[in-house]
């Protein structure tokens, strides 16, 4: 054979795949299938290591599954629409619909070269009107089935930009793009019914066996299922129609430690209020200025304004409570009121301390005096306490017998009922942005609001659209915007909202399985191929998305458009680590940090420094990042070192859950590997047809690593799989056994390697004899016989330290265990003629001396 030279043998193989045709997904009846997906890119223009990680752990198990005998559907396909698309046209001119699919064509040239077994012809990008056209139709059937509607809802809205943004997109308190400080804005927006399947999306968790206890537990957080009490304050002086405020409270057994009640800024008493008093209006005006979050209000600092109301204690109508608005109470979570026990809840003590309120406390820790506190007591449900004012009995109980109690009382007395309640709020889809799905709807003055006939759609995004001004350019857009009533036929217009790009990315997966149907799903492709069988993914899409999806599911089997069996799209969920590399910096005049790409430092055992001399700074290992410029191109690796060079190197050097640490001295230890197996091959060819010697080690080291190679993979050790690959390499370089045993050896080396690196596994293949492509070859299958060792290895320690190795049969008896170590050359020496005080064989495991 000729040198290893990637360049040449890669982009060979990859167009021998591509004309056989070999990842091309078939719906056979008659063989299993395995679906496995990675979470589709964005096309921001490049790929990076994180990328060329998360697709070759696909990639293996699709090529193992493949060579298993199964069916198998490795798409891919582009998260297409977005503001950074919109974004772009802001800054560069153009379209983004130009900027997006001249990204895609990068990436996807990018994505090319790595070799991944993905069936292309299924590829697709959600700003694809086919793509999009089919989630009108799907939004249609959820509007007529009740899983979709539109209500007023307090939004962040970027005063310059003129758009609602997501949270992530606030930072500090100002939009991302226009650092205009947001407000809270009540908008009319379009919502999904998700909070309908709080409990089912909750309670199925626990069968998703197969998913991260993390993942789970994070999931399990968001939908946050509370057990509490609902009552209702009366009022004393309110105004007409508010004689009660109604109050949720998880923690009832704290009633008799209120200090306080409060109102959201957004509730209807406080806009009442609000219309009468112009100190509340200012004060509204300025909670509004704060994040819509739970986790933004969490962490602002707490402002109230005593609105001189006052409001009855449900146990004692002669003690009356100042009613308060303040800007921490979510509108959507609860009733929008609260009473304020400062004594016990982190919130309420720093509002009670800042305002002279008092704090009365309601328990203390088992056993502790009743003092004074200087920070509130919060213990866990399950924690022991003793009440000193308790609604049902002053006695040391836990804190969740005590709430169960509170819930009892309330309801026996008649002014409260246990509800059960849950954190996740229905899933506000609108955005007000160009770059997205249109919501298919049509408002009419006469009809109201009418959906779009499904005959007519896609509807369209228009092209002619610009970005010179702030806001949404469909607003401006009549000859899109103005259009017919799909009822009456009168002039109306588009909804020119645009869909969240989380639901482009809620359904992907199902269409996946038949990409050009006419209708979201093709029915009989949907019923063979779902479910994914193994998702691919980073950790941070570990709530919303895969929350967002799995209600997507159930939304899709209610219109007919996914089976039951679907309704858990996922049946086994793995979270990867990132991909990390040191962060080299210098500093400018004003001591700012200027930070420097991998390719133009010098690293020695001295330290680091750029070209011209001039010493680096090194942080120690982070995210890459292209702010930090501690990114590595995957294209400079593929034509420095070769494709499968950069996919061995993230699959070896750590547990794919965990971060990997890209070297330049790990990728050049791997390319000699590979080096060495190449040349191993050629030594293999070039034996001597008519040498003999021991098959029969060789062949039982071969089914050994067959059997643990698969094991690794199977479970996801894609690093354990590599180290048994190395080792086996080394077992066959010092074989010594007949050619055609060892070009056995080779044509099982090359196809237990093929699945991380596909392209030298089939020139090996090749070479040594194998049928057809190594791509398409069934996968060995382990011997059970050949598994079970008829020797061990004992170690030989002398007193206590590791002296030695006896290899002797499994069922030797000890006394004959004795005279073969006793005899071995390095336990004589090590012994030095000192006489033997204790001799301790262990069965199986080892051989104590003690001289």
């Amino acid at each position: 054979m000729s040198r290893y030279t990637p360049s040449e043998i890669e982009p060979k193989w990859q167009a021998a795949w591509d004309e056989a045709g070999a990842f091309t997904a078939k719906a056979d009846p008659a063989k299993p299938k395995y679906y496995v997906l990675e979470m589709f890119p964005y096309p921001s223009g490049r790929i990076h290591m994180g990328h060329v990680r998360n697709y070759t752990m696909g990639d293996v198990v699709a090529r193992t599954k493949l060579a298993q005998g199964y069916s198998v559907l490795h798409p891919m396909g582009w998260d297409a629409f977005g503001m950074p698309a919109e974004n772009a046209a802001m800054e560069q001119g153009g379209h983004p619909g130009t900027w997006t699919y001249n990204n895609i064509a990068v990436m996807k040239g990018q994505m090319k070269p790595l070799g991944l077994s993905i069936d292309w012809s299924r590829e697709f990008a959600t700003c694809d009107p086919e793509y999009y056209g089919q989630q009108q139709a799907m939004f249609l059937d959820m509007l007529e089935k009740g899983l979709v509607y539109r209500k007023a809802a307090v939004v962040n809205w970027d005063p310059v930009d003129m758009t609602v943004l997501a949270n992530e997109q606030v930072i500090d308190g100002k939009g991302w793009r226009s650092g205009a400080p947001v407000e809270r804005r009540e908008l009319v927006q379009w919502f999904f019914k998700i909070s309908d399947y709080s409990e089912e999306l909750l309670s199925a968790l626990d069968g998703l066996k197969d998913w991260p206890e993390k993942v789970r537990l994070m999931q399990a957080n968001w939908i946050g299922k509370s057990q509490g009490l609902q009552f209702a304050f009366d009022t004393v002086n309110a105004p007409e129609g508010f004689e009660r405020i109604e109050v949720y409270t998880t923690r009832p057994d704290t009633l008799l430690g209120a200090s306080f009640a409060a109102i959201a800024a957004d509730h209807p008493l406080a806009k009442v209020l609000e219309a009468q008093s112009p100190e509340i209006a200012a004060f509204i005006a300025e909670c509004r200025k704060g994040g819509t979050t739970a986790e933004e209000i969490e962490t602002a600092e707490k402002i109230g304004f005593d609105t001189g109301l006052r409001v009855r204690h449900p146990l004692d109508p002669t003690w009356e409570l100042p009613v308060w608005i303040a800007n921490f109470i979510l509108m959507d979570y609860g009733t929008g009121a609260i009473f304020g026990c400062p004594a016990h809840d982190a919130r309420d003590f720093e509002f009670a301390t800042k305002y002279g309120l008092p704090i009365p406390p309601v328990f203390v820790a088992d056993g502790a005096d009743e003092t004074s506190l200087t920070e509130p007591f919060i213990p866990m449900k399950s924690e022991r306490v003793r009440y000193v004012r308790n609604v049902a009995g002053a006695e040391v109980k836990t804190g969740e017998q005590g709430i169960l109690d509170a819930i009892a009382l309330a309801e026996a007395k008649g002014f409260g009922q246990g509800v059960t309640k849950f954190r996740l709020r229905d899933w506000g889809l609108s955005r007000q942005r160009y770059w997205g799905c249109p919501i298919p709807v049509v408002h009419c003055a006469d009809c109201g609001v009418v959906p779009e006939r499904k005959e007519n759609l896609p509807v369209r995004l228009p092209d002619d659209v610009t970005f010179d001004l702030p806001g949404n350019p469909l607003d401006r857009h009549p000859t899109w915007r103005d259009c017919a009533c799909p009822q009456c036929g009168k002039p109306a217009r588009r909804e020119t909202d645009t869909m969240d790009t989380f639901v482009d990315s809620s359904w992907y997966y199902a269409r996946f399985t038949a990409p050009r149907a006419t209708t979201p799903t093709d029915a009989a492709e949907v019923e063979y191929w779902m479910n994914v069988d193994q998702y691919i993914g980073g950790i941070e899409h570990a709530i919303l998305h895969l929350l967002y999806s799995r209600f997507f599911a159930r939304a899709m089997h209610k219109t007919g458009h996914l089976p039951a069996k679907a309704i858990e799209p996922f049946n086994a969920l793995f979270t990867q680590g990132m991909v990390t590399h040191e962060i080299y910096l210098t500093r400018d005049a004003n001591g700012r940090p200027v930070y420097h790409l991998p390719e133009d430092v010098i690293r020695s055992e001295a330290g680091a420094t750029l070209k011209d001399g001039t010493a680096v700074e090194i942080i120690p290992s982070a995210k890459m990042s292209k702010s930090k410029k501690n990114v590595v191109d995957p294209m400079n690796i593929i034509a420095e070192y070769g494709a499968d060079t950069a996919r061995w190197f993230v699959m070896s050097d750590s547990p794919p859950e965990r971060d990997v640490e890209w070297t330049a001295a790990g990728a050049d230890a791997t390319f000699k590997h590979l080096n060495r197996v190449w040349n191993l091959c050629s030594r293999v060819l070039d034996m001597d047809a008519t040498a003999t010697g021991d098959d029969d080690a060789l062949h039982r080291a071969t089914h050994k690593t067959i059997d643990e190679v698969t094991r690794s993979i199977e479970g996801f050790a894609f690093n354990k799989a590599i180290a048994a690959l190395y080792a086996f390499t080394n077992t066959v370089l010092k074989a010594e056994a007949s050619k055609p045993a060892m070009q056995a050896a080779m044509r099982v080396l090359a196809k237990l390697m093929s699945p991380m690196t596909p392209h030298i596994a089939e020139s090996i293949w090749k070479a040594q004899g194998g049928e057809g492509l190594c791509a398409q070859a069934p996968w060995p299958v382990a011997d059970p016989a050949l598994l079970v060792d008829d020797t061990v290895v004992l170690p030989v320690q002398i007193n206590g330290k590791r002296r030695a190795e006896i290899s002797v049969p499994k069922d030797m008896p000890a006394s004959e265990v004795e005279k073969i170590a006793l005899a071995n050359e390095d336990v004589i020496r090590f012994m030095a003629g000192q006489p033997i005080r204790k001799l301790i064989v262990v069965p199986g495991r080892i051989v104590n001396v003690v001289v």
